[in-house]
């Protein structure tokens, strides 16, 4: 059955952090239309805030009972349209090649479509450690690679880029591991 969101749920800090984090999207995208080393600061400023809400919602809404299935749901929505889009973008202004997006993307696909299926069996699968450890090194590799120049003899894309083959092969791993135990629970 639907059931409406109470304005109460809706305005709570850690949702309020959420959607800054989904409203944070369309500004990185503009400022990386451009392409330019002043754009691109900014969008590096503008993402790193967000990535900062990631870890600020959790811990509020943990912390003081501030849980909402609003939340349950915008959380993870907003930590996928902020790494997937930021990602294209950078494709967009050929600083990372297209198939690594592709396996990140579609590995988030594949386990949010898994996630629903076990939750029509009443199953939670919840996140992993080796989960978090793939979404910090995304965050970690998109950071360098929207600064994307050189500052202070600090080459930031190679930096960006030996970072993304660590967070790819996470995001190989940890879907490995979700299918895995996905094929555990359901064993009849």
């Amino acid at each position: 059955m639907f059931k409406i969101v109470s304005p109460r749920d809706l305005w709570t800090n850690p949702n309020l952090l959420t959607i800054y984090r989904i409203g944070a999207v369309p500004a990185i995208v503009l400022l990386l239309l451009s392409g330019n080393k002043i754009l691109s600061f900014l969008a590096a400023i503008v993402f790193s805030l967000a990535a900062i809400t990631d870890y600020l919602d959790g811990y509020f809404a943990r912390t003081r009972g501030m849980v909402s299935n609003l939340g349950k749901f915008l959380d993870p929505l907003a930590d996928k349209l902020l790494i997937v889009c930021s990602l294209i973008m950078l494709v967009a202004q050929h600083r990372i090649p297209g198939w690594m997006v592709c396996v990140i993307a579609g590995r988030e696909l594949a386990v949010t479509g898994l996630r629903g299926i076990a939750a029509e069996q009443g199953i939670v699968i919840a996140a992993e450690r080796l989960g978090k450890w793939k979404t910090g090194f995304q965050i970690g590799a998109i950071i360098p690679l929207l600064l994307h120049y050189s500052y202070f003899g600090f080459d930031l894309h190679r930096i960006g880029m030996i970072t993304l083959w660590i967070a790819l092969g996470l995001t190989i791993a940890s879907g490995a591991s979700y299918f895995k135990n996905f094929a555990n629970l359901i064993k009849p």
